[in-house]
């Protein structure tokens, strides 16, 4: 078993989540990496590896039980100790509430809070009898206001908020942090470009999230001193109205 400490991303996209497993790595943690389709991790790992960090891609279903129990207990074993699992997973899809389906908003839920369900009990096993430890849920507008279109994303986003604030109640006097964080806003990537150039207009003067300043808010949250731990936090640009 190697002894280097790891930083498992759930959702290690091409955005935010490969920004903050970047931020990780540079820090010295192992990140391992985990998409659904793991081919798609091989840009990620080459910058990580570029910076001269570690990385190690996984390829798995988040909202599988049985693959959960074993991705978590492959790393323990083979890759180190969890120091800090962040779960990232989005699935921002918008329907009218006459044309969701019950497969569509059984599968956004799935996605988007039971997937968090099965990472963060796996991890709080492997954390708990070492006393330390931070669980990491990336959460949206959506965790704390739904809006018209997206009742299947809400829904799935409340009860991920729902989990991050008993899994805190629980484990935190055991010495694990739980923290939730809202992104409000959007994110600076290829999609809001293609589809909301008007929005991505405002990146020159700070108005939509940066990944690498989402991700130093994350690794700031790790680093936090258990005499003042933060359970949620948001974030926002400046220019957004709340």
């Amino acid at each position: 078993m190697a002894d280097d400490p790891v930083a498992l991303v759930i959702g290690a996209g091409d955005a935010t989540g490969g920004a903050i497993a970047r931020r990780f790595a540079v820090a010295g943690l192992t990140a391992c990496v985990v998409r659904r389709h793991g081919d798609k991790l091989e840009p990620l790992v080459r910058q990580i590896r570029d910076l001269g960090g570690r990385a190690v891609p996984f390829g798995a279903d988040a909202r599988k039980e049985d693959v959960m129990v074993d991705l978590v207990a492959r790393i323990e074993a083979d890759h180190g100790p969890i120091q800090v699992a962040v779960h990232n997973i989005g699935a921002n899809v918008r329907f009218e509430i006459a044309d969701t389906t019950a497969r569509v908003y059984f599968k956004v839920w799935e996605m988007a809070c039971f997937s968090g369900f099965l990472m963060g009990r796996e991890v709080a096993r492997a954390m708990a009898p070492r006393g330390q430890g931070t669980i990491l849920f990336t959460g949206a507008t959506a965790s704390v206001r739904g809006g018209a279109g997206y009742a299947a994303f809400a829904g799935a986003k409340h009860g991920l908020r729902a989990l991050a604030q008993s899994m805190a109640r629980e484990l935190g006097p055991r010495g694990i942090h739980v923290a939730h964080v809202v992104i409000d806003g959007a994110i600076d990537t290829a999609w809001i470009a293609e589809n909301f150039p008007e929005r991505y207009q405002l990146k020159d003067r700070g108005g939509i999230l940066d990944p690498d300043e989402i991700a130093e808010n994350y690794w700031l949250l790790h680093r936090q001193p258990r005499s003042a731990w933060s359970h949620e936090l948001d974030l926002r640009p400046w220019l957004e109205t709340w």
